[in-house]
């Protein structure tokens, strides 16, 4: 199996949107393929060749992950790319425009980058490829990463003269330490599936063949043992505690662990570790299918929510 193709298991797929003619200055937009397998997502950037990004095809990326973080029968989704790459960056078109205006006007209105970060749900990358600059990015921005052998990344700006963009300087520090992040940040040079996976910047490498398999079950693995909303509000914490203080975090962590103590969740969890038996976990509340980022402006439909106690 390659990156690309339907995940294993009975797969429901969800139509991809259509290119809006006219409506874009790049010929082709591509467009996101959503695969639903059991209680796993495969979400698929599909713009041959590279899947090279535009903002149309971040808008319909960004739909979909929307759309699959209130969908109450997915519990975890794996992110890839069609063909032999990832993403191989911004269209390479879309450079050329710039480059010759001399100037770009930054959509105020774009979706948060970080949107796999602050969905309740995890996120795995099935990196195939090149994942370079954007690209690699999205990558940094899901929760665990696994890396076909053939894999290679690079934050790839300064070689274009451009500087570190969309938060990478903030998120690469906290993956990976400060000094390789000034290596890559300062090089844009090649790092290929090996180190990456020495560097932290791969949680595991496998086999090209057998990338999105692997991505796939250890995905099923997540859906299928863990409570839904104990892993929601561990990935809360992960990423607020981040810019939190200890003393902070602990009284949050004491707060969200007397709520869990009290859950059903925490009483099958019990019930069937005695029992022997694979626990049957309540699904997510879509009212907790999303959270904020300490310091950003969006604000999802259960952002009223964020000091109760979790479900």
């Amino acid at each position: 199996m390659t990156a690309g193709q339907a995940a294993p298991g009975p797969a429901a797929t969800v139509p991809a949107a259509a290119a809006t003619p006219g409506g874009s200055p790049w010929a082709e937009d591509g467009t996101v393929e959503v695969e639903i397998a059991g209680q796993v997502a495969t979400v698929t950037l599909t713009r041959p060749p590279g899947n090279a990004w535009t903002p149309r095809l971040g808008q319909r990326f960004f739909a979909a992950l929307d759309r699959l973080a209130l969908d109450p029968g997915v519990r975890a989704l794996v992110v890839t790319g069609a063909g032999p790459d990832f993403c191989v960056g911004a269209d390479g078109g879309s450079l050329d425009n710039v480059a010759d205006a001399g100037s770009y006007e930054i959509d105020a209105a774009r979706p948060a980058y970080w949107a796999a970060m602050t969905i309740a749900k995890p996120v795995v990358a099935a990196v195939n490829g090149a994942c370079f600059g954007v690209g690699m990015q999205l990558a940094l921005f899901c929760d665990v990463r696994f890396a076909g052998s053939s894999a290679k990344f690079a934050t790839a700006f300064v070689r274009r003269g451009l500087i570190a963009e969309l938060g990478m300087t903030w998120l690469l520090p906290r993956i990976v330490g400060l000094g390789v992040a000034n290596d890559l940040l300062l090089s844009g040079r090649l790092v290929r599936a090996a180190e990456a996976e020495r560097l932290g910047l791969a949680n595991r490498v496998v086999d090209d063949g057998e990338l999105l398999a692997a991505a796939w079950d250890y995905a099923t693995g997540l859906a299928t043992r863990c409570s839904p909303a104990a892993m929601g509000v561990v990935k809360r914490q992960t990423y607020t505690d981040l810019t939190s203080t200890l003393p902070a975090a602990v009284a949050r962590a004491d707060a969200y662990l007397e709520a869990a103590l009290a859950s059903a969740d925490f009483t099958e969890g019990v019930r069937s570790w005695r029992q022997r038996r694979p626990p049957a976990f309540a699904g997510l509340d879509p009212a907790h299918a999303r959270f904020t980022l300490p310091g950003s402006s969006e604000t999802p439909a259960d952002e009223t929510r964020q000091g109760e106690r979790p479900a």
